[in-house]
């Protein structure tokens, strides 16, 4: 593990596209409103805010199955006991499940059930059904998981359960019943491991009726799970964002600290507006993690959602660098318009970062 400091720039190649002009309030928000240039020549407003969270608990019941004929994998969805409650203050929960196929979440997508409204015991009796050849089914790891559904889209994160396939007995058809877990199973095994992110992703495209001028990206940072704890009481955490290639302080967003807390809760929004549609393949959301001190930041992790392809508007770029998971989250979000995307991705140490000895 190497630290780096905060006074270290975000990207070694920094552009300056477009005028930095003040965009208006919306007065939708009471958080600060900041307003940065946009990868493409037009105004990139920023807003903020806060979202509770709750931890997981309770049980769910499916089973799994694979249609030989069909060609076809089932996960039959029974029911759940005891989840979390969502609105404490009205008792209520929406719960929903979904389902994906890793590590390649976006080449099969995922499935969902049906909301089931006020109630922490849904039933659902659904299948939700993947055609997948056999040989590489065995290769996948399926995660399960429960979501309460919030009508502005800030869905909650109430438990998940992730099953490795190679090892699962398919003869085994009957329905049994699992304990949900924290996030994230698939994430926290890796050999640099330097915890886990929780975020919402959101496109909204431009033109459409009810739609902004120009397009926006929602970024919805919720948690972080098991931080570096670099000293006895703990590390005291915020997230800084940048969309690059624009490196300039105009387009610098941080969270609030979080102190002593190694999985801290941040819950906050960002949206960025001034995103053309054909921006999406060229610029790259950069969060990263830092441990904040009074004389220097030391810098925990990071991700880079984006195509990862080596090249920022047919530049050679060492940042557009983002895994397979990145990737897939990236593109996830470019497909479903106007549609909040969750992730859960391991952090990571970051190219272009000078690192201290």
């Amino acid at each position: 593990f190497s630290e780096q400091t905060e006074s270290d720039t975000a990207s070694e190649l920094s552009f300056q596209l477009g005028r930095h002009k003040k965009s208006p309030s919306t007065g939708s928000h009471s958080s600060d409103m900041a307003s940065v240039s946009s990868v493409s020549g037009s105004v990139l407003s920023v807003y903020s805010g806060d979202f509770g969270s709750v931890d997981a608990q309770g049980t769910v019941e499916f089973a799994l199955d694979y249609d030989e004929k069909n060609r076809e994998f089932q996960v039959h969805v029974s029911q759940c006991r005891g989840l979390a409650v969502v609105d404490e203050r009205k008792g209520r929960s929406d719960p929903y499940v979904k389902t994906y196929l890793l590590p390649d979440k976006a080449r099969m997508g995922k499935r969902k059930t049906s909301v089931k409204k006020r109630t922490v015991n849904p039933v659902y009796n659904e299948v939700l059904r993947y055609k997948i050849e056999k040989m590489v089914l065995l290769i996948q790891k399926l995660n399960l998981s429960v979501w309460h559904n919030d009508p502005l889209g800030r869905n909650s994160f109430l438990g998940e359960i992730e099953i490795d396939l190679a090892s699962w007995d398919w003869s085994n058809r009957k329905l049994n019943w699992y304990p949900l877990k924290p996030r994230s199973l698939s994430a926290v095994n890796g050999v640099d491991h330097r915890g886990v992110m929780s975020l919402s992703i959101k496109y909204v495209p431009p033109g459409r009726p009810r739609n902004p001028p120009s397009g926006e990206v929602h970024i919805w940072v919720k948690d972080v799970k098991d931080l570096l704890q670099l000293r006895p009481s703990g590390v005291d955490s915020f997230v800084k964002c940048y969309v690059l290639p624009d490196t300039s302080k105009k387009s610098y967003q941080k969270t609030r600290v979080i102190k002593r807390d190694t999985n801290p809760v941040f819950n906050h929004t960002i949206v960025y507006d001034g995103f053309h549609t054909e921006d999406l393949k060229d610029a790259c959301v950069e969060l990263t993690v830092w441990d904040h001190e009074k004389l220097t930041n030391h810098f925990l992790g990071g991700i880079r959602l984006g195509l990862g392809t080596g090249l920022s508007y047919g530049i050679s770029v060492d940042w557009m660098d983002s895994t397979q998971e990145e990737v897939a989250f990236w593109q996830e979000m470019m497909l479903a318009a106007n549609e909040w995307i969750e992730g859960l991705l391991p952090l990571r140490s970051l190219a272009g970062r000078k690192k201290l000895k």
